[in-house]
């Protein structure tokens, strides 16, 4: 993958709406991870209305990689449910642009691409998870190194709606077993951010052939001791949209999220 051109490092933000200005305004142009502590962020999908309800069955049929936190009306930029003032177009730190399945360019504004029909989704972020399991304690080797998680296609199938269809994508963070059964028991209360671990161990089972190569984010090392512990991750839509060569759509880049102003403590499912 080709690396977006970056901005210099800006303060993280402390809120949601203090992230989504400092997107909006261009100087976060980066992953979102570390910014806004404590609020939720999203993975994004605009598609024409024509195509809404298949993505919408799609994201019910997937609820693991792809847990819905919201849907836009038609032509409607903001998501009010989520924060506000947002305006989709510009609150992303970066977009991807699909043409008929293929990425076209990693604009860091869509205003001048926007229609009518558009209609957006906001699918629940591990980003949200990361800060429930950091407060126990468990470090997570990618925040340390200030890399963007590491996210890989698997050999594993989603559940098609119309023509959405593909591999299920997973993160992967390398934990010691100990704390990968905490992980577990945290997550597992968080179903609207990808819940539990959806694979742990043996990357070849669900088609990785080599950890230090991930088809999107950043590789990192998994120590001896360690296991490679892999949760359904959101950019699953984008390996969707590829499969279904629709003549446009607009996603997050990897790891520039919208944040929002919910708070992650509001997602605990128990």
């Amino acid at each position: 993958m080709t690396e977006s051109p970056s901005t210099p490092e800006c303060t993280p933000a402390r809120t949601g709406a203090d992230a989504r200005l400092a997107a909006r305004s261009g100087r976060l142009d980066r992953h979102t991870s570390g910014q806004a502590m404590g609020h939720v962020q999203g993975n994004v999908v605009i598609l024409p209305a024509a195509l809404a309800t298949d993505f919408m069955r799609f994201c019910q049929r997937n609820p693991k990689p792809c847990p819905l936190l919201a849907v836009s009306e038609p032509g409607d930029p903001s998501l009010p449910t989520l924060g506000k003032g947002i305006d989709i177009r510009t609150d992303l730190p970066r977009y991807r642009v699909w043409r008929d399945g293929e990425l076209s360019t990693e604009p860091t504004d869509i205003r001048a691409l926007w229609q009518d029909d558009f209609v957006t989704f906001v699918i629940g972020c591990s980003f949200s998870f990361e800060e429930a399991l950091m407060a126990e304690g468990i470090t997570l080797r990618h925040i340390e190194q200030q890399r963007n998680v590491a996210m890989y296609r698997t050999n594993v199938a989603t559940e098609a709606a119309g023509p959405f269809s593909g591999p299920m994508v997973v993160s992967m963070r390398p934990m010691n077993a100990a704390d990968a059964i905490r992980a577990v028991q945290i997550t597992s209360r968080l179903p609207s951010v990808h819940g539990a671990p959806v694979h742990i161990g043996e990357p070849a089972q669900i088609g990785i052939a080599d950890l230090s190569k991930p088809d999107y984010g950043d590789a990192v090392e998994v120590r001896p001791g360690e296991l490679p512990v892999f949760w359904a991750c959101g950019v699953t839509p984008q390996a969707a949209l590829v499969h279904a060569r629709v003549p446009i759509a607009i996603t997050h880049a990897p790891g520039a999220m919208l944040v929002t102003d919910l708070l992650n403590r509001q997602l605990a499912a128990f």
